[in-house]
């Protein structure tokens, strides 16, 4: 039993809170600016940072994580384990209980149904969620009374920490969602926009990829907190000038992803108004490459590696030497000097799960070139680009707009021109490409491009909701509303196969050992994933805001409940 309750053991260690404050919105108001503005704030239907992280102001999951990665409770009294009985021995069974006397915003109480709802809501066969993989190996739920949630796991679940917990899998009000289940989720905007929920926060006004405003929870469940009455999210702008509204004219108190380069971080922290919180964790700016034929010529749902593979992309020859005329440490220092550092790995932490691989840092630009050789790309007609069977080497390459990432695009051109490829590069906007909009072209869902670059991350230290979001049933479509994040449409029975093998294995060292596997199957084995930086967070915070602390395994908001002003 050792073996097998290592991993409840390590997660399960509490972290506490700081003492209560004195009244409840005695600190007034407090701004906060997401410069990618979020288009929803129900984690299920989007992927994007800003939608979860916004969102989980006012949408909470029965536990979370802190800046330790460790699971610390938040609708619960506690952290099941196999120790105190909440984890069955044989660990194919978590039991939960909820803390007594919850109440949602709007007065009426939460109750174990409201758990069970948003599992079969995430799970519905008509539907589309985008945190599916959280919920990946269980069986049902059951509720013997209000306060408790029984999951019931198909086989052993060494890491039952995945369903409810964190911010990607928040409790929905069975109430409110009733009628959004399957293919109406989509269509709930009020639901959408303003969820019912037990955070510190409850939705005032919501403009779509603008602004959030935000008022106390009145019926949060300690009755000191939070400490600011109101809260405006401000979205839109860039991120230096995100940085700039902290750092230098102290309009807002807290800027999330500042991503800006070393010298601009210099220069604004000499303003004095504030500071850079910054701390590595799971981010890793990449490269996805697609493999089906990205045409939206194409009928919706004809998107598949057998129906319609990408014309040269399917070729693993061409990936790899598109990632061999990448120099990753030129992308480092260019993007964010001591903030960055180059990686081959899409998991690149906790140490656990990190594999040893480094073959991708060295940039071989004459390595690329005979590979090109060797899968058929010459330069026939002298042009300087590359064709085979009359059809030019041509990508399109799609990012959203960033000043670091249009850096990042401009130079991985020129090292892609330099083997003989032609790239046509596009930015979209933040807010439309990680919004998860069904009816847009441009969302990274959809990915209607040749290779797309943007960064993302995994809730808690175990990456095996992040590593189940690859599996063959994970590629978003029509039929699941354009959700989930397997957007590669990579699909491989052995991959699938060892994902279910890390979900049952217990032992450490051997889940080290899939992870690691895992990665590499994405990664130096097939190249359908090009790591390139491992991003240390860098957001700004105000002097005058006080409780802040940067957490790189759970929403940057994690403790909002906390914040208050330092006067």
């Amino acid at each position: 039993m050792k073996m097998r309750t290592a991993l409840l053991g390590a997660a399960a260690l509490v972290a506490f809170a700081p003492a209560a404050f004195a009244e409840r919105g005695a600190d007034g108001h407090v701004n906060v600016l997401y410069w990618q503005a979020p288009s929803t704030l129900n984690a299920y239907l989007s992927s994007g940072t800003k939608d979860v992280e916004v969102g989980s102001l006012v949408l909470e999951g029965l536990a979370g994580f802190n800046e330790k990665g460790e699971v610390i409770p938040r609708l619960v009294e506690s952290i099941p384990t196999v120790e105190n009985g909440g984890v069955s021995a044989d660990l194919k069974q978590i039991t939960w209980k909820l803390k007594p006397g919850l109440l949602w915003s709007d007065g009426t109480a939460v109750t174990s149904k409201d758990a069970k709802f948003t599992y079969e809501y995430c799970t519905h066969p008509d539907g589309g969620c985008a945190q599916a993989a959280r919920y990946e190996g269980i069986a049902s739920i059951e509720t013997p009374d209000d306060l408790t949630v029984v999951i019931n796991f198909t086989d052993p679940k060494p890491n039952p920490y995945t369903a409810f917990v964190g911010a990607t899998s928040p409790i929905l009000q069975a109430a409110q969602f009733a009628n959004c289940l399957g293919a109406a989720a989509s269509t709930c905007t009020e639901q959408n926009f303003k969820p019912i929920g037990t955070g510190p926060f409850k939705v005032v006004d919501f403009k779509v990829n603008d602004v959030v405003q935000l008022e106390a929870n009145p019926n949060y469940r300690d009755p000191a907190k939070p400490a600011f009455a109101t809260m405006t999210v401000k979205g839109g702008g860039d991120a230096q000038a995100a940085a700039r509204a902290v750092m230098e004219t102290g309009e807002f108190d807290y800027a999330w992803n500042t991503q800006i380069n070393p010298e601009q971080q210099e220069q604004m922290a000499a303003g004095g108004k504030g500071v850079f919180l910054n701390g590595y964790g799971t981010l890793v700016e990449r490269v996805e490459m697609n493999l089906t034929d990205p045409s939206p010529d194409l009928a919706e749902g004809e998107r598949s590696t057998t129906k319609h593979p990408h014309p040269f992309l399917t070729d693993i020859r061409v990936r790899k030497a598109l990632s061999m005329a990448i120099d990753r440490q030129t992308l480092v220092d260019i993007g964010y000097g001591k903030a960055g550092r180059a990686t081959c790995n899409l998991v690149p932490a906790p140490e656990l799960y990190a594999s040893a691989n480094t073959d991708c840092i060295a940039q071989d630009i004459e390595g690329a070139k005979a590979l090109l050789d060797e899968a058929g790309w010459k330069d026939t007609d002298g042009d300087g680009i590359r064709d085979k069977d009359g059809k030019k080497l041509h990508i399109l390459y799609q990012t959203s707009v960033n000043p670091v990432r249009q850096d990042f695009q401009a130079v991985i051109k020129s090292w892609w021109e330099s083997i003989g490829v032609e790239v046509e590069l596009k930015q979209v906007d933040a807010s439309v490409f990680f919004g998860g909009d069904a009816g847009s072209p441009d969302t990274f869902q959809k990915f209607y491009a040749d290779v797309e670059m943007y960064a993302n991350n995994f809730d808690g230290t175990d990456p095996e909701p992040y590593l189940a979001q690859y599996l063959c049933d994970k590629i978003p479509g029509p039929d699941n509303q354009w959700q989930g994040e397997n957007i590669n449409r990579f699909c491989d029975p052995a991959y699938d196969a060892l994902v279910k093998e890390l979900s049952v294995t217990a032992d450490m060292a051997k889940r080290g050992e899939i992870a690691k596997k895992l990665n590499e199957m994405l990664t130096k084995d097939s190249y359908v994933v090009v790591p390139l930086v491992d991003r240390g967070r860098l957001s700004a915070a105000s002097n005058t805001l006080g409780g802040a602390v940067l957490n790189t395994w759970d929403s940057e908001l994690w403790n909002a409940s906390d914040w208050y002003r330092i006067k």
